[in-house]
């Protein structure tokens, strides 16, 4: 199955993503992992992405980027997920995995004035994407070696509807920021409450679910039609952020591709 991680990919942002450092992930399973691709496979193209934004005085991103869902022996890039496979781990591989983050903003806008931006985290980790018969299960756990020096940890599963033209891929799951990482983005200090509208805020981690649908739609000669919709309900301590005016985060994108086999 070809599952698609979710969310925005950008191929401006941290080319530096593939360094990470492994923690090996328990003990590993004598169930047969899928083997490594020998050659190159999957899709490259063009999208476009929406970001539906959260933050008060800040428009919706609408932007046309690269789009790249592939593996190439032991490397791999799943839309906004790039990352090295390891060793073998039960139906899939113990993976360094770095993330494409679209979570920072600029302040320099009348609501927000007398806030300091919030840069762009960074977010390193291990992970692993398991093919089990019954569909796919992803996770993920990452440190922003930036700014913020939070962590996040994230678990998804994928399903496959197959029709004669079009797969459908309908996933839920479940994401945790911690505190640091909340407070980086979110959060509010005394000094910028002194020199801002709001009061401060410093808010505890926050446990995000989301559900999502992928369409894969073979159009012909081996070109693909990606779409992907999802909805994340935020946390209470994102909510209740004097910074955030939305209760639940939509994105998606729609990316014409090439399939290499």
């Amino acid at each position: 199955m070809d599952t698609r991680q979710v969310s925005k990919f950008s191929l401006w942002q941290h080319c530096a993503v593939l360094v990470g450092t492994g923690v090996l992930l328990g003990c590993i399973t004598t169930v047969q992992a899928e083997e490594l691709s020998q050659g190159f496979e999957g899709d490259i193209g063009l999208g476009g992405y929406y970001t539906r934004s959260i933050i008060r005085g800040i428009n919706d991103d609408l932007s046309v980027l690269p789009y790249a869902d592939f593996e190439y022996g032991r490397l791999f890039a799943r839309v906004d997920t790039v990352g090295i496979k390891t060793q073998k781990l039960g139906y899939g591989y113990l993976e360094l995995v770095g993330r494409i983050s679209q979570d920072g903003f600029s302040t320099n806008t009348p609501n927000l004035r007398g806030l300091g931006n919030r840069e762009t985290p960074i977010p390193l980790g291990i992970g692993t994407l398991q093919v089990t018969p019954l569909g796919g299960i992803m996770i993920n756990a990452f440190r922003d070696v930036h700014r913020s020096k939070g962590n996040l940890f994230e678990v998804f599963y994928v399903a496959e509807v197959d029709l004669p033209q079009v797969n459908f891929y309908p996933l839920l799951g479940a994401e945790y920021q911690s505190r640091e990482y909340v407070r980086y983005l979110y959060g509010i200090s005394a000094q910028e409450a002194s020199a801002s509208q709001y009061a401060a805020y410093a808010p505890a981690g926050a446990f995000n679910n989301f559900i999502g649908l992928i369409a894969d739609v073979d159009l012909t000669r081996g070109y693909h039609l990606n779409c992907y919709a999802r909805r994340k309900w935020l946390g209470d301590a994102i909510q209740q952020s004097p910074l955030v005016n939305q209760r639940y985060l939509d994105s998606g994108y729609v990316a014409l591709s090439y399939r290499f086999k």
